[in-house]
């Protein structure tokens, strides 16, 4: 469905921008922005949410044919290798304790801090111009046979509550535009705005939350393992709680947020070192950039598949004997390259620049040009063990298929509306 979105997504927008404007002017109306309330578009996000559930089912229905079709000819299916089998046992009390209590108890906790405001965004900045006056919520100087079908459309209350919003705007003296505030609006904005901010600021709480999350699964996956290690993790997930509350404000510098911070981060390391799956690792770390803002799901996925590339490299290493200590420190040069673009400006150069910021430019330069190394290494390790190139030749597969379905929905968008396929897709939704 996601395929079908992106073929005829630019067919679709156009059909019911021009099928929304025609029905405004049908019922009297100027323009469908008059008669909706709101443009008459439908963006791309839209779009694929309304393909989830499509999506959803063929994947199911797909899930169920391999499964299906491996229970009948087993001879067929590709081979599963089983891991070889774990000392360890699992209650269903511990189970269900440290695989689905306790995060769920962690994740709902957060939610709540955060609809209570003590979690929340560190953000002063302020506008330099005052809000101008928001308008009413639709129009009202239309004709009757206008204001007619958009009572009939937003209903009755809707239509009132519109007059209301233009009789206030209109006693107020009409709308008011947008001034630039002065010297001493600006200080008193942003003393507010520091005043308004939350104890914690949303991505220490999401940090943290995804460490406490990895040293809870760690503990459900083996429960006998000695939990000092763990209690000093969760110990300095606590202490970085507080020292947010009590030590760091919205204007604190990110080099001093960086050494007040630095205790507890030492301590949750220590945890969740104790607690390293390198998968499980990955995972929260691709998903903790893309919830804690850090990165957008485009980068996250260049972090996840340098990361993927990491681990098979150092199996493969482990499996003949080498030794890892590069991939390891490449992913530690991972880490800190992420931890200092985060807390620090490496905008050197622009503006007013200070000796915190240079000396964090350097060492992000420094963890950038050992992790491309690392990331090269652990290429040629993956290519003269002949894993690589085989990857390399699938992928290029499917970027090429995926670029011609990109390329060919285009061809395909301008051959239906060159034949009037619009008007035949209208006629037959009518």
């Amino acid at each position: 469905p996601s395929i079908v979105i992106v073929l005829l997504g630019t067919l679709a927008g156009d059909l019911y921008a021009t099928a929304q404007e025609a029905r405004a002017q049908s019922v009297g109306c100027s323009d469908a922005l008059t008669y909706l309330g709101e443009a008459a578009v439908v963006s791309v996000g839209t779009l694929f949410q309304a393909a989830i559930l499509p999506g959803i089912l063929l994947a199911l229905l797909y899930a169920s044919y391999a499964f299906g079709f491996a229970i009948l000819n087993p001879s067929k299916a590709p081979p599963v290798q089983g891991a070889p089998a774990s000392d360890e046992i699992i209650t269903r009390g511990e189970a269900l304790t440290w695989f689905l209590a306790v995060p769920m108890l962690l994740v709902v906790g957060t939610i709540m801090a955060s609809s209570l405001g003590v979690i929340g965004s560190q953000n002063v900045t302020v506008d330099s111009f005052s809000d101008a006056t928001a308008g009413a919520s639709l129009r009202t100087n239309v004709s009757g046979q206008c204001s007619e079908a958009m009572i009939d459309l937003h209903g009755q209350e809707a239509w009132d509550t519109a007059l209301a919003e233009q009789a206030e705007i209109e006693a107020g003296g009409g709308a008011v535009a947008s001034t630039r505030l002065t010297e001493d609006e600006l200080v008193t904005a942003r003393a507010d705005k520091i005043a308004s901010r939350a104890p914690i600021g949303t991505g220490i709480a999401i940090g943290f939350l995804l460490a406490a999350l990895l040293l809870a699964l760690a503990k459900g996956i083996a429960p006998s393992m000695d939990a000092r290690p763990l209690a000093i993790g969760a110990l300095g997930i606590v202490l970085g709680l507080l020292a947010d509350i009590l030590l760091i404000s919205p204007v604190t510098s990110p080099g001093m947020t960086f050494l007040i911070l630095l205790i507890p981060l030492v301590l949750t390391l220590y945890g969740a070192r104790a607690a390293a799956r390198p998968p499980l690792i990955l995972i929260i770390a691709v998903l903790g950039s893309i919830l804690g803002g850090i990165t957008n799901p485009t980068p996250a996925a260049a972090l996840g598949a340098g990361g993927a590339l990491m681990l098979a490299a150092f199996r493969k290493l482990q499996e003949r004997g080498g030794s890892g200590r590069i991939i390891l420190a490449t992913a530690f040069a991972v880490v800190v390259m992420i931890l200092v673009g985060v807390n620090f400006d490496l905008r050197v150069g622009v503006g007013e620049t200070n000796l915190e910021q240079v000396l964090a430019y350097i060492v992000a330069q420094a963890a950038y040009l050992f992790a491309i190394f690392g990331l090269f290494y652990a290429c040629l390790v993956l290519w003269f063990d002949g894993v690589l190139p085989s990857i390399v030749r699938e992928t290029a597969k499917v970027t090429s298929m995926v670029f011609t379905i990109l390329i060919g929905s285009q061809l395909l968008n301008l051959v239906v509306i060159s034949f009037g396929g619009e008007h035949y897709i209208q006629s037959f939704l009518r």
